[in-house]
């Protein structure tokens, strides 16, 4: 399907290196749109390497990305997020001292108020951005149920809590493709199930998702296909079931996980 309508990110001969190390070696990648890649690997695979290819926080040495048929390679980070490409980090970073709704209001773009001398010369419009922005901000936060948090301070939030926040900020920029890094890392069960449970509503409702986790248990119930990484290239491509029984995973990356 690469280059087809049907595409959400083409990824071809994407290389990065750090003096001799191929940290991503030449990987090709179709990730159709509407579904849910599942992306393993050891540590040192490659795998937060190829996302900060993706974002444009890295460039590559050869190579290139497409989002939704756009040719995004040279792209700065902010330009992609404009463009439908979200990204989250297995460590978020929220504004601590900021309300949880100030969080999410700082995540869009090319705000007027943030321009020299936009509260000066606009500052109507300003005030109805703002508003518009604040709305928003709220059915978001009430959809990832953080809504009867939003005036509290983010460094307050516990772990699952930030994961939901920062899932809040990527929705501002209403992506149509999201990274997810680690999602379930450090969170627990139950904030972990309310948390999938939101990614899989998005994707149903058509948002395409790559999360990198190295939860298999998680991967296998809630990821198709699965991608695994190996010193910077792709060496599996498939389902869940494939992946269970294919022997170079079992012995390097699923330690028995049974569907």
């Amino acid at each position: 399907m690469r280059g087809s309508v049907a595409e959400a990110l083409g990824i071809v001969g994407l290389t990065r290196r750090f003096g001799a190390l191929r940290a991503v070696d030449g990987v090709d990648l179709s990730v159709e749109r509407g579904t849910m890649t599942g992306l393993i690997g050891p540590n040192g695979a490659g795998k937060s390497t190829l996302f900060n290819l993706l974002t444009g926080t890295l460039r590559p040495d050869a190579g290139t990305v497409t989002l939704m048929g756009q040719d995004v390679t040279r792209m700065r980070p902010e330009a992609r997020f404009a463009a439908g490409l979200g990204r989250t980090f297995q460590i978020p970073r929220p504004f601590a001292r900021m309300s949880v709704l100030d969080n999410v209001m700082t995540a869009p773009t090319a705000q007027l108020g943030e321009r020299l001398w936009g509260p000066f010369l606009r500052p109507r419009a300003v005030a109805a951005q703002e508003a518009r922005l604040r709305a928003r901000a709220m059915e978001v936060l009430d959809f990832v149920t953080l809504a009867p948090l939003a005036q509290h301070p983010a460094g307050k939030l516990s772990g699952g809590q930030t994961k939901l926040l920062e899932l809040a900020r990527v929705l501002m920029g209403e992506p149509s493709v999201i990274l997810l890094d680690e999602p379930a890392a450090g969170v627990n069960p139950a904030l972990t199930e309310l948390l999938i449970g939101k990614i899989e509503e998005l994707n149903r409702g058509g948002t395409t998702f790559v999360i990198i986790e190295h939860d298999m248990d998680l991967v296998m119930r809630h990821c198709a296909p699965i991608v695994a990484l190996a010193e910077g290239r792709v060496v599996f491509q498939g389902s869940a079931a494939e992946a269970q029984s294919n022997q170079v995973l079992i012995d390097a990356y699923l330690g028995g996980v049974h569907a």
